[in-house]
């Protein structure tokens, strides 16, 4: 596909909820990037990951025990995507940009590699949300199908019930399989990304190999393979399931759009920023531990509009957006708790299964 393009030329909308947006920030004088909240809830993250890891590997609790811990650690790494990561990997972490670069290496140190992942998400996902061809987080053919340009095949009428045990493999797919599909071809999806330079191969290789060498290799020495591997496994679907979730309910479910560029012109027909509110909901937002657990992620309209905004300021935010969409007349999806935008998602892969 040709490289898509927004009608911008008179961006009003965004213009007038960024110059809001501006003067909050002004006017109460604070800093878009985060705070002392955002460090302390990072350095509890990754002090716990470190404490269960621990105590999984070396004081070798019962068996219950060990499967009740390694989900915790499951919860765990997926919240440090969440939160260190995907703040760092924006450049909304800090205002140091050595901060936000180590911050967003946290997903080096679970098994990812953030180099792939800024391009596949910062530019690919937040450019063309929803949009097939060009969106890489909504590609997951053949086994989910999630627009009606994509191929139906005739086991997706299933897909609202296998999801839940399909989201759970996704993050070993990704470290395991995507991410060393994306190193070799040089590309994300059918678009190709700058080349990295040595510094940025010689993390990749470190990294993986370090990550398999402390969650694989240790594990088996300290545990056997049997007991090892079980732990894995259930940390594994764990963090994979969670964030799958998290992602999905954010772009995939009933009312949000997925659009196509017009044929000739490789064009969306509407603003970026409208184009961002119509292909994204929001969830949960009342909700303070899912806010606190998903690093506002549950706010995924503000973090599509203002993605340098530090995940802490969205309440806020979501404020100054919902009143700009009333003032122009854009509808603003929201789902009050996890399990309505759940059920709304589940509802959208029955339909689009069968359609």
């Amino acid at each position: 596909m040709e490289k898509v393009s927004f009608n911008n030329k008179n961006s009003v909308f965004f213009n007038a909820l960024r110059k809001k947006v501006n003067d909050y920030f002004q006017a109460n004088q604070i800093k878009p990037t985060g705070n002392y909240k955002l460090y302390f809830k990072s350095t509890t993250l990754l002090a716990s990951a470190v404490a269960l890891y621990l105590i999984l590997v070396f004081f070798t609790p019962t068996a219950w025990v060990s499967v009740l811990l390694s989900a915790l650690l499951g919860f765990n790494m997926a919240a440090i995507g969440f939160n260190i990561m995907h703040d760092g990997a924006h450049g909304s972490f800090s205002e140091r940009k050595w901060v936000n670069e180590l911050m967003g290496y946290s997903l080096n140190m679970i098994g990812g590699s953030v180099y792939l992942w800024k391009f596949k998400h910062n530019f690919n996902h937040h450019s063309f949300t929803n949009i097939d061809g060009m969106d890489d987080d909504i590609d997951i053919k053949p086994w989910i199908r999630v627009s009606s340009t994509q191929e139906k095949y005739w086991f997706h009428r299933f897909q609202y019930i296998y999801w839940v045990f399909l989201y759970g493999w996704t993050y070993l797919l990704w470290i395991y399989w995507q991410d060393f599909q994306k190193y070799f071809t040089g590309k994300v999806g059918e678009t190709k990304f700058r080349k990295m330079d040595t510094k940025e191969h010689l993390i990749f290789w470190i990294t993986k190999i370090g990550y398999v060498a402390v969650f694989v290799a240790l594990p088996i020495y300290r545990l056997g393979i049997v007991d090892a591997m079980i732990g894995y496994f259930v940390i594994a679907f764990v963090c994979g399931f969670v964030s799958a979730v998290v992602f999905q309910l954010a772009h995939v479910v009933e009312h949000t759009t997925f659009p196509m560029p017009d044929e000739e012109t490789s064009k969306i027909n509407v603003e970026w920023a409208i184009h961002q509110i119509q292909t994204t909901a929001n969830f949960a937002t009342r909700n303070k531990i899912v806010s606190w657990f998903t690093g506002g992620l549950n706010f995924q309209v503000e973090h599509h509009l203002f993605p340098k905004i530090s995940h802490i300021h969205y309440p806020k935010i979501n404020e100054l957006v919902r009143e700009t969409c009333q003032q122009f007349g854009i509808e603003y999806l929201e789902y009050p708790s996890v399990l309505s935008a759940l059920r709304s998602h589940v509802m959208y892969l029955k339909q689009v299964g069968v359609a």
